[in-house]
């Protein structure tokens, strides 16, 4: 058994010298953050007592603290056992910070506590909000203001100061005994902590190469020389040697030959002398109109050497074509957290879906008690919300994320009574929100985004015998009647759901009030009963809403007959009943025959999400894609599965080198783990164009490994195709390790060496971790 001595107890001069030194180091954060001298910051860094509340009767004081490295938040735990570890966390998880009670913790455990005392921290991934409560109005602000800040600072840094913070953050970190000197063996972890593998010999040779001063330790100038081996990038450097001239400079002029040449910038000429002004640090340099290394590596790690074109992070399609010319950002079952059948529903999961551009969300609705309806999944275990408490968090986030509307999806089971208080509910919650009437008096197809912005759309039963849905108000002597029930719950795959259903007893119809019919002008739902009669049109503003597997069968069956129905019409597809896990299927072969609302779970990650949100971080991030011309021709003869020469766009050659990796994150948090990275390049579109292709595997670098590998791909309808790149830590005997990723339109490609900011699993950006690759499309002969 190993004996751990007790650490020698530090004298009062040694604890006021590492607070002073911790003091130093914090002020120089508080500088590249560019918040030098800052109220707030200050007081985070001091510290101060919250009351963290967890339910009604949880409700404990402890201890919060920003960090020296102004990166992450130390919190107390009464807990017995817990790792260090879990008492920090950073910074870069927090999604938002919200004032008052603006979550369901607040809103149900601290009513009793002015709002000015209240505040919340959202995390990125799947964890629980934090409530707290500050002791008083000026420490709330101190909080809300100074992480607000942080924020907003973190993220405004350039890559280089990104990665300058990370190391010396990490080098911090391996000096234990909190020197300011480096030994070899404290140099050896610190290689491991940024995720790099390097035998004695080669560590050896680093160290004698950086230690000038012949002290067996680094220090100052030495850790910078060290500094600058390790964030080498010989890669970019050769680029930069066949542009530049003897003196290290790159003219303007050989700037446009590169951005021309190489980068296939059609505006080159005028391009260059911004991103020399923009990117170039060296003054001497920008006077000259030239750029540097450090400038061109600036440039190459910015928005303008992204793989994803620029221009396509604003809206730059044609808003103005009707509703159903456009794929629709869609979420099933939108107030689940988890599963199908435990998990628990939230306000939060709407707030996630609409902030992520979701523009469909899903409501469940039920019969609740007082006369006021839930919402949940029927017939399950999974906990209910408040109706109306949905409807207020959708009217306070639908627009946050794009203007462009929103529709309520509504699953109806409530009994008239309810009904009339639904539609009480959203007209009076949603108010001139709510679209209650005709655009411009259009009645013959859909208004377009443009002409809906702002507006909150009701996707719905219709009462039969009530004048046509895009008429005002309808037959006003109609106050009930039956209509035909859609009851997606029922079709869940599992025995207990099938036992309540049985229990239950179900009817085939349900009474439908004249209230909630009304608030549904242009998204009717009607059962399909197969492709229009062409001598008997049906009405635009009916729309159906179909199951995977009977979706894929109408699209591998009628390819062209679905795609002509989608042109006119609204089509709604949802999971298989027996995904009760809250699996996904793939959203292309759906959006190949032009499904605008192909619903999937906003909650699960994995390479379904990954690929629909590669689609919709198109056009702005707005929700809405307008579809290739070929899927909005009424005389289309496009069939994804038979694809024959048409109009589809010129069949494209991708040519693609994964050249190397920069600060790829650790899988595996242990000291010693280091990954063995590999990258694999997906197609994602029509069935010809799927196809996947793999790097080799590096051992031990997940620093800066390097791949120099090169893959060809064919894409016969580029307008269809994703582009997915996908890092994993190699695993022999078990399965691979997800480390990133990152996926884009094809059409959204930018050509030449481009680097790829990588994804974590739940879609959100690391801070530093990139991929470096060239790209080269080609038409094919």
């Amino acid at each position: 058994m190993q004996c751990f001595g007790r650490q020698p107890k530090r004298t009062v001069s040694q604890e006021n010298f590492l607070r002073e030194q911790s003091r130093r180091v914090a002020a120089l954060n508080g500088v590249r953050l560019g918040l030098k001298d800052d109220k707030d910051l200050k007081f985070l860094l001091k510290g101060s007592q919250l009351l963290k509340v967890k339910s009604g009767s949880w409700r404990k004081e402890r201890f919060y603290k920003l960090q020296e490295d102004c990166k992450t938040i130390w919190q107390e735990s009464k807990k017995v056992l817990r790792s260090p570890e879990s008492q920090i966390f950073s910074i870069e998880d927090i999604r938002d910070v919200r004032s008052g009670h603006k979550t369901e913790g607040m809103e149900k455990y601290a009513k009793d506590v002015p709002e000015y005392r209240c505040f919340s921290i959202i995390f990125k991934d799947q964890r629980k909000n934090l409530d707290l409560i500050a002791s008083s109005e000026d420490d709330a602000n101190h909080w809300i203001s100074g992480l607000a800040k942080i924020i907003a600072h973190s993220n405004s840094m350039n890559q280089k100061q990104k990665l300058q913070h990370w190391i010396h953050t990490c080098l911090r970190k391996a000096d234990k005994n909190k020197d300011n000197k480096m030994s070899l063996k404290e140099l050896k972890d610190f290689l491991k902590e940024v995720n790099i593998e390097v035998d004695d010999y080669h560590a050896k040779k680093i160290f004698q190469h950086c230690d000038k001063s012949k002290t067996e330790a680094l220090e100052d100038d030495e850790i910078e020389e060290f500094y600058k081996i390790l964030t080498e990038r010989k890669e970019i450097d050769k680029i930069f040697q066949k542009y530049s001239d003897t003196e290290g400079f790159m003219s303007c002029q050989n700037l446009v030959r590169f951005l021309y040449e190489t980068q296939q910038e059609e505006d080159a000429v005028v391009a260059a002398p911004a991103l020399i002004q923009r990117y170039e640090p060296n003054e001497r340099a920008k006077r000259g109109n030239a750029m540097t290394k450090d400038g061109f590596l600036m440039y190459l790690l910015s928005d303008d050497g992204n793989i994803f074109n620029s221009s396509h992070r604003k809206i730059y399609q044609d808003m103005t074509q009707p509703l159903s010319h456009y794929f629709v950002s869609s979420s099933h079952n939108t107030y689940l957290m988890e599963d199908q059948l435990t998990g628990p529903s939230s306000t939060e999961a709407y707030i996630r879906a609409l902030t992520k551009g979701c523009r469909c969300v899903e409501l469940d609705c039920w019969d609740g008690p007082n006369s006021d309806p839930v919402i949940y999944h029927g017939y399950t275990l999974t906990s209910k919300i408040l109706f109306s408490d949905a409807i207020k968090a959708i009217k306070n986030y639908a627009f946050k994320t794009s203007p462009y509307p929103v529709i309520i999806s509504l699953e109806n089971h409530c009994s008239v009574d309810q009904q009339k208080v639904m539609a009480q509910h959203m007209r009076t919650i949603l108010q001139d929100m709510l679209l209650v009437a005709p655009v411009d008096g259009n009645k013959s197809q859909f208004p377009s985004p443009e002409q809906l912005k702002g507006k909150i759309l009701v996707k719905g039963k219709k009462l039969s015998r009530q004048d046509d849905p895009t008429e005002t108000n309808g037959n006003n002597n109609l106050d009930a009647e039956d209509v035909s029930d859609e009851d997606e719950a029922a079709e869940m795959e599992d025995e207990s759901v099938k036992t309540e259903i049985e229990q239950k007893g179900k009817s085939d119809t349900l009474k439908l009030a004249k209230e909630l019919s009304d608030t549904v002008v242009y998204c009717k739902s009607v059962h399909f009963n197969g492709f229009e009669d062409p001598s008997h049109p049906r009405a635009f503003y009916e729309m159906s809403s179909f199951t995977e597997s009977k979706a894929l069968k109408l699209a591998q069956e009628s390819g062209t007959s679905f795609i002509q129905h989608n042109i006119r019409h609204l089509s709604r597809i949802y999971p298989a009943g027996w995904r009760t896990d809250s699996s996904n299927y793939s959203p292309t072969d759906l959006w190949n025959v032009g499904c605008q609302i192909v619903a999937l779970n906003f909650q699960t990650a994995g390479t379904e999400m990954d690929v629909y949100q590669g689609r919709f971080q198109d056009n702005g991030f707005s929700g809405y894609v307008l579809k290739p011309e070929f899927l909005r021709d009424e005389q289309t003869k496009f069939n994804p599965k038979s694809i024959t020469e048409g109009t589809w766009g010129t069949k494209k050659k991708l040519l693609l080198k994964i050249i190397s990796g920069q600060q790829l994150p650790k899988v595996n948090k242990s000291k010693n783990s280091i990954v063995d990275p590999k990258v694999t390049v997906e197609i994602h579109g029509v069935q010809q164009d799927n196809n996947k292709k793999q790097t080799k595997v590096i051992e031990n670098n997940g620093f800066n490994p390097k791949w120099d590998e090169e893959f060809t791909f064919v894409i016969e309808i580029p307008a269809l195709a994703l582009v997915r790149f996908v890092v994993e830590d190699f695993d022999m005997s078990t399965k691979n390790d997800f480390i990133g990723q990152y996926t884009l339109p094809f059409t959204s490609l930018k050509q030449g060496y481009r680097h790829i900011h990588l994804l974590t699993k739940n879609g959100d950006p690391y801070s530093s971790s990139t991929l470096f690759v060239y790209i080269n499309i080609q038409d094919c002969d």
